[in-house]
This record gives structure tokens, sequence and C-alpha cells, in this order.
């Protein structure tokens, strides 16, 4: 017997019944994102390693230790999966010339690679679902994709196990006031500092502050606050973005040392964070990154974004203890005699024509075997295809949910949509 091969550590499958929260995860997405004007975007898995060091960051985990890159073998090009989709879809944006004609509101969802230690809630390889709205400078944009994360949290019945957090990271002549007397301030608490705050301290010395140590959370606390350096223009932006969300009643709270952990973003940014999925409490983020689409080579244009974790947020969704709907088939077909196939199989096909979800019993089997089965979809009607039935042009239908005492109807076939109709009758409301 051959050897069994299974998953790489940290890539996971995802199969029924579970795949049927994912269909439905990502449905939700989909009417959210289009009742807010948002466009799908798809780029590559894989792009050329500069694009990712260059957006991202070379000192950053991310590209330091996280990032699959490999050296193509045909042509000797310098390719990554991508560990996050941002910087690709402003890649994508510049190479398509999509804001010739003004703004433009994307959304994505899709896989994401980082080589890192698998636990609860971080993956080799990930799924995430992202919106970005490019060329739009001002802060209603802002609030304007915080509150679409909030539709979505009111969605998926998360609204009571989320929070909100922001920060405002102000302008690169800002951050640079405030980087020399952050480094002045950690210079003279070095001994307080791990190898990676070391590392980083006159590389990224922001960076610092997003540390997960908790032996440095103290030292953190007392760090000179970016919020403290910001200007006229930037105090405005965030106070902007403050004001629309009162104005919707999205609760907040302005953490000062919340920042991000890539380097291309300014002004705003946020995070949904949650106290039930143990260390790993955020699980959406994003923010303004006004200098990205210009230091990857397009023309200067402001833009705004976020991303979830979309094993993460399915994974709160089961702490929740919401079960969400299986894509359960409306009907399930039965067979009294295997001849009667060539029938069956047309009237089925005649009711997917209508928009019924219909199952198919194949394999034969015995009446009872197959209205085990019928049940067991989880489907409400069970269509009985009989020879008397179906030579006077009928077929049996009996609802699946109403007990052992239910009666089995016969209803026509011509016209379909007459059957298709009370196949998609509203259950009663104790089914």
């Amino acid at each position: 017997m051959a050897e069994r091969l299974g998953a790489v550590k940290g890539m996971n499958d995802i199969v029924p019944p579970k795949s049927a929260v994912w269909e439905w995860f990502e449905a939700q997405v989909r009417e959210l994102m289009h009742s807010y004007g948002y466009r799908n975007i798809r780029t590559p898995i894989v792009e050329y390693t500069p694009l990712f060091v260059r957006s991202i960051g070379e000192v950053t985990d991310i590209v330091e230790k996280e990032m699959y890159s490999f050296t193509d073998a045909l042509n000797g090009e310098e390719l990554t999966l991508r560990p996050e989709n941002t910087a690709a879809v402003v890649r994508a944006c510049i190479e398509h010339s999509l804001l010739y004609d003004g703004g433009k509101r994307l959304w994505y969802t899709g896989p994401m690679f980082r080589h890192e230690r698998p636990q609860r809630g971080r993956y080799r390889q990930f799924h995430q679902v992202g919106a970005e709205a490019l060329g739009f400078s001002g802060p209603d944009v802002d609030a304007e994709l915080i509150l679409m994360a909030r539709q979505l949290w009111n969605r998926l019945g998360l609204a009571e196990c989320v929070a909100l957090e922001i920060n405002c990271l102000g302008q690169p002549a800002e951050r640079a006031r405030h980087r020399t007397d952050l480094i002045a301030y950690l210079q003279g608490h070095a001994d307080q500092l791990d190898d990676d705050a070391r590392r980083r301290l006159h590389t990224n010395p922001l960076r610092v502050l997003d540390t997960k140590n908790p032996q440095m959370q103290s030292l953190v606390e007392q760090a000179p606050r970016l919020i403290d350096y910001l200007g006229e223009e930037s105090l405005a932006h965030f106070n902007g973005v403050q004001d629309l969300l009162r104005a919707a009643g999205q609760p907040f709270r302005i953490n000062p040392r919340l920042v991000r952990g890539l380097d291309y973003y300014n002004l705003t940014v946020f995070e949904w964070v949650t106290d039930r999925l143990g260390a790993q409490a955020t699980v959406c983020a994003g923010g303004r990154y006004d200098g990205l689409i210009e230091q990857i080579g397009g023309k200067p244009a402001p833009a705004c974004g976020w991303a979830l974790g979309m094993e993460r947020v399915i994974e709160l969704i089961a702490e929740t203890g919401r079960q969400p709907p299986e894509g359960a088939p409306q009907a399930y077909a039965v067979l009294s005699n295997p001849a009667l196939m060539p029938r069956a199989m047309t009237v089925c096909e005649a009711l997917r024509g209508t928009g019924v979800r219909v199952q198919l019993h194949v394999g034969g089997g015995s009446m009872k075997s197959q209205m085990k089965k019928a049940d067991a979809s989880g489907a409400r009607w069970a269509l009985v295809f009989g020879e008397q039935e179906l030579e006077s042009g009928a077929v049996g239908v009996k609802d699946l949910r109403a007990g052992d005492g239910a009666q089995q109807r016969v209803i026509a076939l011509d016209p379909i949509e007459s059957l298709a109709g009370a196949l998609a009758e509203t259950p009663p409301q104790d089914a």
C-alpha cells in the first residue's frame, strides 16, 4: 500500500459540513460589498518578491521571517506567495490604470501565505476578505470602511462580540519627530528591550510599540505617544473620523499604542478586537495608506482599506453557538423503481431550471433507505417518484419536517412551475 499523504501543516482542508459556513460567510460578504458599491478584484497569489519588500518594509517580521519566497527555476525570477493583498491590489490598479477616471472601491477574498508556527487563529495558508478605497482622501471614506465592517458583524451575528479601537499615525514629518524622541526614550531603557526591540530600535522603532512581549508592556505604556505629535491637518482628519463615527452611533476607543504591522500606513488606523479568541484578539484591521501607490510606482493618490481573517471570524461565529444554514436542498428525490430514473432526472432538471434546489438519489436501495437519506439531507420535501403517479403525470410530495403523521400529496408535473411553487412554501413555524 502506498504511503498516505496528508495536507501541509498549517494549510487546512475545508470540507463539508464546515464548508457550508464558509459559503454562507462569503455570500454575506458579497452582498455587503455590493450594497456599498464595492467591486470585486482578483489578483494572482504569486507576485514578484520586490513588491512586498518595497511595500511592507524590509525590517518587518513578514519580510524577514514569514514570506514564502522562491526563485523560479525557469527564468530566475524572485517570486513570493502573497502574504497580504493590499500591495497586490495597488499594483493591479497601477498596471491597469484603474484610477484614470476617479477613485475606485474594490474588495477581494482569497488565500494568503505566511511561514509561521501554526496555532489557533494563525495558519500558514489563511484566508482574508479585504476592502480597499483608492483615490479618496477625506475622513468620510475612513468612516465608511469602519461602518461597513460593522454592518458585516451585524449580518454575521457578531455585533456583541467585537469592539472598535482607533488611532492616528499622522504624516511622515510628524512620525519623524516622534521617532527621534522614541529612540531616545528606548535607548534610555535599553536594559529592558528584548532582542526584537533592539534590532528594530534604529530601523523601525514604531514597531517596538507593537510588541506582544508582556515584560515590555510597562515600558511601552510610558513611551512618547505619536498622537501628541500630530499637526493641525492630521488632527482635523482624525477628529473628522471620530465625528462621523459618533454620528453613526458607533462606539470606539482611542488606543494611542495601536500601530499597524505594515510600514505603509498613515493617519487613521483601526482594529476590531474581541476577547473571545484568546491571544488572537484582532479580527479585522486596517487604515489609511496614502503613500503606497506612489511607493509602488504609481502617481500619488490617497487610499484606505481593511482586511479580516476569515478563519478567525468563522471561529468567532462558532464561539457564539450560531448555526448558519448548511445549504441543504429544498427537495430530495426518491424512486420506487430504478427504471424511473430517466423521468425523475428530467423532472429534477426542470425544477432546478426554476431555481429549486433538488438532490436526486443515486445508487439504488430500498424506499426505506432512500427516505432515510432524504431526511438526513436536511431537505424539507421528499419527491416520491412512483409508477402510478408518473403514469398520471404527477409526483408524490411529502413534508419531511412535519412528523411521522405527514400525508403525502400528489402534485401534477405540468406545469412544472406549480410543483416548484409547492416546494418553495414557507415551513410551518414549529418546524
